[in-house]
């Protein structure tokens, strides 16, 4: 949940003031991810000496307290220098100076580090370390390493073969959960060590020349299978240990075309968007990757010789564009991105759909879809929005493909340890990939042999590279916390993924075309919905603002919508919000309603309109005054109702055009209660803790 980002530059001079500037924005980039504190660790004035800034609030609170350091010699210039930051996203103590990272190892800094994940046996490493006589600051989890570090460096003083990375595996061995670290160190100047298990971590390279080869080589050591398996044991098994000679490639790709180094500048981070400004070149760690970043060089390890991974790390080109991840006109990321939709959901569809032959083609799928087809059962798991995705396309998934399908949220999916067979197809849905109870229900599928699917607005995340195939859904990033254009385009591509399956049903033809055209028609819809923003602004100003509570109720494909509204108006703008089944009405929620209660009711034209209108009547009869979702020319609903007018589509793809009102309303109900729409309190935007 937290986002770490670092800077390293080597044979490139660069003032220390611009340095804080690099870092600090950086994590700008990254405050989505977790916003409560942040901070900084940069190079003294000597060697030995480490600066860290910490501060309570978003990174702006971090950048004023910089500025009012005087004593510090902002204009000094490195040549070679080495910097890391974070900002928070609390799980382990409150917010506040103490508790922010970097975490030290001791008053003098002689080792720092950066973090995101939990470590889930802190409080043994913590209990081991204090009988050691470790001192503890904060409540943290994250000090537990750094301290770490300290005791095995200070076992191994004798040792000058130690490298730094070894002492990093030696950390790593130890720790248990989920974990992107990185590590600086007074004993390895110009230095640092990144890793991860479970949580992301990516570095960005760049160069005044082009990369000699697009690849980097993995080196196996032969520390880590035999590092001591508690603590106590570290310092003996250390010493006795010879360094092993590795296979070294020079870093080959980072050499000039004479052989000799090269200017070079690296960033590490948890997300493409903090790097995009600097380069476009970056390389995606995997679980176990230990990379090492000295004198220009970078040189990747595993944590275990021959555990079957590839030995190669790719370079890859990132193909977000910088405007994508700047406000531009908008007064915020949400509302940028609820007016993106028309052309996000153009780009989940792009080069998939043709409106001419009423055919698609999922790439990602073609090879399994026999697999998928001959399935027992399809079993989507997810969790928050990306449930509500999966729930709005269900009915859609039964009627084409005629396979049973289910639907689970993650962590409860691994709670009740629910029975998967090898001939399940099980499909996870998360916009960064990277969502920590999607990413264990996933592996646990994986080990009862069941097809995986996932399904993704990040390349090169987690569940995109640990699946059998799936889908990404392409909505371009996505930097608001609360979701929008990625439950839109998620939606989508799970009805694509719908049609495709039953492309071997003749009976189906007819209503594959309608859906298609449905699709043909949806980008001008959303046109249509966006045009009465005003009238929703001028709603939620007069009718909703002052609410404390609001039912939303529908049933059928408005099920999902209902749920997905609740969500959006209950996570930005903090009031109160329930989306209920209208066909559940009389089985208690109606006790709620009488004429203070705000209702809103989605009834569009399909087959369940006498049924919702039914739940309408049932709502005036308590004199109820509900604000009606329903079709621009449906003339049923009287004159005097509330109403919110959507363009009429296919039954199926009516959530896509009802949500968006709501999306809207929540917008606007957080704009007029005056909070932060981007960064709600408590909540990060990717959740990569369990």
């Amino acid at each position: 949940m937290c986002g770490i980002f670092a800077y390293l530059n080597y044979l490139t001079a660069v003032d220390r003031q611009t340095i804080a500037d690099i870092l600090t924005n950086g994590l700008k980039r990254l405050e989505y991810r977790g916003y409560d504190s942040a901070g900084l660790a940069i190079d003294g004035d000597n060697d030995k000496e480490v600066l860290i800034y910490k501060q309570v609030g978003k990174v702006a609170a971090l950048q004023k307290l910089i500025e009012e350091q005087k004593n510090v010699d902002w204009s000094k210039t490195f040549v070679s220098h080495c910097g890391m930051a974070h900002t928070r996203w609390a799980t382990h103590g409150q917010p506040s100076p103490t508790n922010s990272h970097p975490h030290r190892s001791d008053p003098k800094n002689e080792f720092t580090v950066v973090h995101n994940g939990i470590i889930t046996n802190y409080r043994e490493l913590k209990l081991v370390l204090e009988k050691k006589g470790y001192t503890f600051e904060s409540e943290t989890d994250t000090e537990a390493i750094a301290k770490l570090a300290k005791y095995i460096w200070d076992s191994q003083k004798g040792n000058k073969q130690l490298t730094f990375t070894d002492l990093v595996k030696g950390v790593v061995k130890e720790l248990e959960g989920a974990f992107a670290m990185i590590f600086k160190s007074v004993h390895f100047p110009n230095e640092v060590v990144a890793t991860r298990r479970g949580s992301p971590l990516l570095i960005g390279v760049k160069t005044p020349k082009k990369l000699k080869v697009d690849f980097v080589d993995v080196e196996f050591g032969g520390i880590a299978e035999e590092l001591p398996s508690e603590v106590d044991a570290a310092p003996t098994s250390l010493s006795t240990l010879e360094v092993p000679k590795l296979r070294r490639s020079e870093s080959r790709a980072f050499l000039s075309e004479d052989g000799q180094p090269q200017q070079i500048e690296y960033f590490l981070a948890s997300d493409p968007s903090a790097v995009v400004e600097h380069t476009k070149t970056v390389l995606y760690l995997l679980d176990d990757d230990i990379a090492n970043i000295a004198n220009g060089d970078l040189h990747i390890h595993r944590l275990r010789r021959d555990d079957g991974i590839s030995s190669i790390r790719s370079i890859q080109t990132l193909e977000i564009e910088l405007a994508e991840i700047m406000k531009g006109s908008f007064d915020h990321f949400m509302q940028k991105e609820i007016y993106e939709q028309p052309e996000s959901v153009v780009n989940t569809m792009r080069g998939r759909v043709n409106f001419d032959t009423h055919k698609i083609t999922l790439g990602g799928l073609k090879s399994y879809l026999p697999t998928i087809r001959r399935c027992r059962r399809i079993v989507f798991c997810a969790c928050g929005t990306s449930y509500h995705s999966a729930l709005a396309t269900r009915a859609i998934f039964e009627e084409l493909t005629e396979i049973p399908v289910s639907t689970e949220l993650a962590s409860d999916f691994l709670d009740r340890k629910t029975p998967i067979f090898r001939d399940d197809v099980c499909v996870f849905i998360s916009q960064s990939g990277e969502t920590a109870d999607t990413i264990l229900a996933m592996r646990y599928c994986l080990e009862r042999g069941a097809l995986c699917v996932g399904v993704t607005n990040t390349v090169g995340s987690s569940i995109s590279r640990e699946s059998h195939c799936g889908v990404h859904i392409n909505a371009g990033p996505e930097i608001g916390v609360a979701s929008t254009k990625a439950y839109t385009s998620q939606y989508i591509a799970l009805v694509m993924m719908a049609i495709q399956l039953s492309e071997d049903r003749t009976s189906m033809t007819d209503r594959r075309n309608e859906i298609i055209d449905g699709l043909h028609a949806l980008p001008g819809h959303i046109k249509e919905v966006l045009a009465i923003d005003q009238e929703l602004q001028r709603l939620a100003r007069e009718v909703l603002h002052k609410e404390k509570s609001l039912l939303i109720m529908g049933r059928g494909f408005q099920n999902a919508t209902c749920l997905e509204g609740a969500l959006k108006i209950k996570e930005v703008s903090y009031m109160h919000s329930e989306g209920i089944l209208a066909g559940e009405l009389k089985h208690g929620p109606l006790a709620l309603v009488d004429e203070n209660m705000p209702v809103i009711l989605i009834m569009t034209r399909d087959s369940l309109y006498p049924k919702v209108r039914s739940a309408l009547e049932q709502v005036t009869a308590r004199k109820g005054q509900p604000i009606i979702i329903c079709n621009t020319g449906d003339d049923a609903i009287g004159a005097e109702s509330k109403t919110i007018r959507v363009p009429q589509t296919v039954d199926c793809l009516q959530g896509l055009l009802t949500i968006i009102p709501l999306q809207l309303l929540s917008y606007h109900l957080a704009c007029l209660a005056g909070v932060d729409v981007d960064f709600p309190r408590n909540l990060a935007k990717s959740v990569t803790v369990e």
